[in-house]
């Protein structure tokens, strides 16, 4: 209840102070990055998060090149399953959330403003590529070629896109609300389900009133009767 309300306190305070829609504070940085083996040279983009207290925070990461490697129901709960465990181990508010074949989607509210969500969105990625990498070995090893690359006299699978994907900070309540709704949309605009609550791998269903669901959401999402029970 107190975490709660320290929330809506600080949403209602930055509110006060911001009269914009929303914020979106990101910025994409670039190195460039040289291959020792041809000579050619690429930029990586680098992600510039901003750690504000009070705001509520959208975050995208996407498979390497986009392949679908979140096709399966395996892959995905063990997406579900390393966000669970983030959110346990992180002082932060988890408000929306969608798994799709190719890429996730988070809508976080981190409750202490020391919190590195990029070093929150690296050990999810690293954990579910862990398991992910062992699975398609064993799995689907046609696959193994298509995402190994070589560092240097390195070599190493992505199973995940390089980079620190999108990070967009938030404090008005329209504009959550909007995200929530665009989150829980991206199936249906994927045209893989007829409405959002059809795709159990998101928390639409945890708004629509369904039981069980993968991950419950915490209820300190500013103005709570959004919620349909």
């Amino acid at each position: 209840m107190c975490r709660g309300v320290a929330g809506l306190l600080a949403w209602q305070i930055l509110i006060m102070c911001h009269g914009q829609d929303a914020i979106r504070c990101w910025k994409q940085l670039s190195m460039r990055i040289r291959d020792p083996e041809t000579g050619r040279s690429y930029f990586q983009k680098r992600l510039r998060r901003y750690e504000v207290a009070g705001h509520a925070r959208e975050l995208t990461f996407s498979c390497y090149h986009r392949y679908p490697l979140l096709s399966s129901a395996q892959t995905r709960q063990w997406s579900v399953e390393a966000l669970a465990t983030a959110r346990r181990a992180w002082p932060l508010d988890l408000w929306a959330y969608v798994t799709m074949p190719e890429h996730v989607h988070l809508l976080v509210f981190p409750r202490d403003a020391a919190v590195q969500l990029g070093q929150l969105v690296g050990k999810i990625k690293e954990e579910v590529a862990r398991r992910a990498i062992a699975y398609l070995a064993e799995q689907a090893p046609h696959w193994l070629p298509r995402i190994t690359v070589r560092q240097g006299e390195r070599v190493r699978r992505r199973f995940w896109q390089p980079g620190g994907g999108y990070d967009r900070n938030v404090v008005q309540v329209g504009a959550l609300h909007q995200m929530i709704d665009y989150i829980h949309a991206n199936p249906v605009r994927r045209s893989l389900v007829a409405k959002p609550e059809d795709w159990i791998w998101s928390s639409a269903r945890w708004y629509a009133g369904i039981r069980p669901v993968p991950l419950e959401m915490d209820r300190t999402v500013p103005m709570y009767h959004y919620v349909t029970r």
